[in-house]
């Protein structure tokens, strides 16, 4: 296995603002808008908490409407995040400029959203330790997309001409970086919370929100 020159390492979550009818929509026949945006909300605070408490001292919360809009403006963050705007585009125009600014000041990025409670400060501590080794890592979901990816290089032919939130945007990913030639890593499979199947993945803490909503 080669070594890498070692980069600090950055993690950029990208999240909506948890609003209602805005956030997990989809959850919206089950929950309702109000259930629907607060269990958004508990996700992205359970996101946040991982990676301030993983080993990475640089933490970007990357956010869409800007931070500045009334829609983030009753939203309690922890302290120690940077914040920056995702900006105009679709998803993998606006995942690639975050990581081309990452990359671009002498970082490696992880690059994560808000759905999938499984990512722990554990599992961002190895997404970092491979990248001592490797030129990618990425955890797949089970519905085909991913939901870590972490890169010491960047192209834009990772995040261009994708069908976002299709079960092939992971085979795609994977299929590119073997096209660029670079080593990677491909982690444990994850789950995704996005639909009311997915529920059974939220962990105790979170899953009696969902369902009080749901009047389960």
């Amino acid at each position: 296995m080669k070594t890498l020159t070692l980069k600090p390492v950055r993690i950029i979550i990208f999240s909506k603002a948890p609003q209602p009818g805005f956030a997990k929509t989809r959850l919206i026949p089950t929950l309702g808008s109000e259930g629907a945006a607060e269990l958004a909300k508990k996700m992205l605070l359970h996101t946040l908490q991982a990676a301030l408490t993983s080993n990475v001292k640089m933490v970007e919360l990357c956010t869409t409407p800007a931070f500045d809009n009334a829609a983030w403006h009753d939203i309690l963050l922890p302290q120690g995040i940077a914040i920056s705007d995702q900006g105009e585009g679709d998803l993998g125009e606006r995942m690639a400029r975050a990581a081309q600014r990452g990359i671009d000041q002498g970082n490696a990025v992880i690059l994560i959203g808000t759905d999938c409670v499984e990512v722990s400060a554990e599992l961002l501590n190895d997404a970092v330790h491979t990248l001592n080794a490797q030129d990618a890592t990425i955890h797949c979901t089970i519905d085909g997309g991913y939901a870590l990816l972490g890169l010491n290089k960047f192209s834009t032919f990772l995040f261009s001409n994708i069908a976002w939130s299709t079960g092939a945007v992971a085979s795609t990913t994977l299929s590119r970086i073997g096209q660029l030639g670079w080593s990677l890593h491909v982690g444990q499979m994850l789950h995704d919370v996005d639909e009311e199947q997915d529920l059974k993945y939220l962990p105790r803490h979170l899953s009696e929100q969902w369902k009080k909503h749901a009047g389960v």
